[in-house]
């Protein structure tokens, strides 16, 4: 049966709709379409005709799109969405409906996961929306429209039935993630590796994922929240070391694999497994990974010698205060131990850090910066707090009225960047922002890392050098310019 999976145009730019916080990057960056991508593999594994169309990567206007499945003309369309792009996602499903009367509309994604009665109440003609996971969802629809079968008897939907709302069971989780078509595979049929960019890696890149969910309760974190119910599952190693040379087969170009897992260490005698594998078959891709403060030494060398070239860490905040009011399960000075191992390792860091979490304030935010500067990662993010629906922070900020509105697409600017939308005691939105893009000044502009950038583009000016390179010609407009914080109240939308 013929099926279109679409990641539809918004806003005329590289908008990120798999990024943890959608939005248009400071630093260019468009994350691969890894999810919708596994649910193409899935229904092309199940015998399904796919048109796969990433519209933001590939520039494709709405026009263009809706000529491209008019011309493929599906029996059924499945539509990403995110939180502040979800009004504009409603308006284009409902127009691809319009025009194909006889096409079934399914909506999947985090938002439509949290609020799927919200988004259908929007939007009567879209037919259903997918719970969480959707890749044997997928396959279960597109087998029961071609087969003529009772789409109510398929779990994990929230059906539009003429008005009324119906959600079928619960539908389980995958166990078997090696039972998963590759990405690569994927990623070959249908996408191009330098229509992405991920501003930490080497250009081009691809992504992927070992593993779903994360057993770990950090209040803020959407995709484990929302779409895998925290319920953590994983490949196996010699599965993972296979699609790593596919890669390499598929993309000789490509100079860095992306490990995307919400948390790759959860785990690091599977770490040192996986890098085990890896040096067996002689890598010879680097790769980059997305890790936490407890990873161990041992672990981070076996990384480094399998090809391992920079993990990324959450540090989020200096003060244990705000860690232990997210939840987030590490202390400050397992944040500095770990960035110690990090350099015995030689691995290069990328350092996340937050402002806005329960219980900030002017000082807790000072203390996050100065711990920044202890821990003299390659490269660092100052994040303003981003309250998605489904996570915990969520409900606690819009109990206690912390939430200047509920209009979703006010979660970005007009310019399509990160805005946020919190307001805590003695911190405005727009102070918090505003803080985000002065600490990031504080820590690019200083003597001392511009010498250290200086001396890593001098010594490996092919690798390193140009990465950086890369990412500051996107990234140096916004260096320099204030955010434009959108300024609303709660219409109610």
């Amino acid at each position: 049966m013929k099926t279109a999976v679409v990641n539809a145009p918004f806003m005329d730019g590289k908008f990120s709709r798999t990024s943890r916080s959608p939005a248009i990057n400071k630093s260019g960056t468009l994350y691969w379409p890894f999810w919708l991508a596994h649910g193409t593999g899935a229904l092309e594994k199940a015998g399904h005709e796919v048109l796969f169309l990433d519209c933001p990567a590939e520039g494709i206007t709405e026009h263009d799109m809706l000529q491209m499945l008019l011309e493929f003309n599906p029996k059924l369309t499945v539509i990403d969405t995110s939180t502040p792009s979800i009004y504009s996602d409603i308006r284009i499903a409902s127009m691809i409906s319009s025009s194909l009367p006889d096409c079934f509309i399914l909506l999947v994604g985090t938002h439509v996961s949290a609020l799927p009665h919200k988004c259908l109440r929007l939007a009567p003609r879209v037919n259903a929306v997918a719970i969480g996971e959707y890749d044997d969802t997928l396959v279960d629809v597109a087998e029961k429209l071609d087969g003529g079968g009772d789409l109510s008897k398929v779990p994990g939907l929230c059906l539009n039935l003429r008005g009324e709302l119906v959600d079928t069971e619960t539908r389980e989780m995958i166990e078997d993630l090696d039972s998963l078509p590759f990405l690569a595979d994927v990623y070959r049929k249908h996408l191009k590796p330098e229509n992405y960019f991920f501003a930490a890696a080497r250009f081009p890149n691809v992504m992927t994922i070992t593993s779903r969910g994360c057993p770990y309760k950090c209040s803020f974190c959407v995709w484990p929240q929302v779409m895998h119910r925290e319920k953590y599952r994983v490949r196996s190693a010699e599965h993972v070391a296979k699609e790593f040379l596919l890669f390499h087969e598929y993309f000789p170009r490509v100079q860095e694999i992306v490990i995307e897992d919400d948390t790759f260490s959860i785990d690091s005698k599977r770490v040192e497994e996986i890098s085990e594998v890896l040096i067996r078959d002689r890598n010879r891709v680097p790769w980059t990974a997305n890790v936490r403060a407890n990873l161990s030494l041992e672990a981070m060398r076996k990384m480094k010698a399998a090809g391992c070239r920079l993990i990324i860490v959450g540090y989020e905040s200096g003060s244990q205060n705000i860690l232990n009011a997210v939840s987030k399960g590490t202390t400050v000075s397992q944040n500095m131990e770990f960035a110690e191992r990090a350099k015995k390792a030689r691995l290069l860091v990328h350092g996340c850090f937050m402002a806005g979490n329960p219980g900030e304030t002017a000082y807790t935010l000072e203390e996050t910066f100065q711990m920044s500067l202890k821990l003299a990662p390659d490269t660092a993010q100052f994040f303003p707090i981003m309250a998605y629906p489904g996570t915990r922070l969520y409900k606690q900020y819009s109990r206690e009225g912390r939430l200047r509105t509920r209009n979703f697409d006010r979660w970005v600017t007009e310019d399509g960047l990160h805005n946020c939308v919190v307001d805590l005691p003695g911190l405005s939105s727009e102070t918090l922002v505003e803080w985000c893009n002065e600490a990031r000044k504080r820590f690019y502009l200083r003597p001392e890392y511009l010498l250290y950038k200086i001396v890593q583009t001098v010594r490996h000016p092919f690798t390193e050098g140009r990465r950086t390179m890369r990412a500051f010609r996107t990234f140096r407009k916004h260096l320099f310019k204030k955010n434009k914080t959108v300024h609303t109240e709660d219409s109610g939308k």
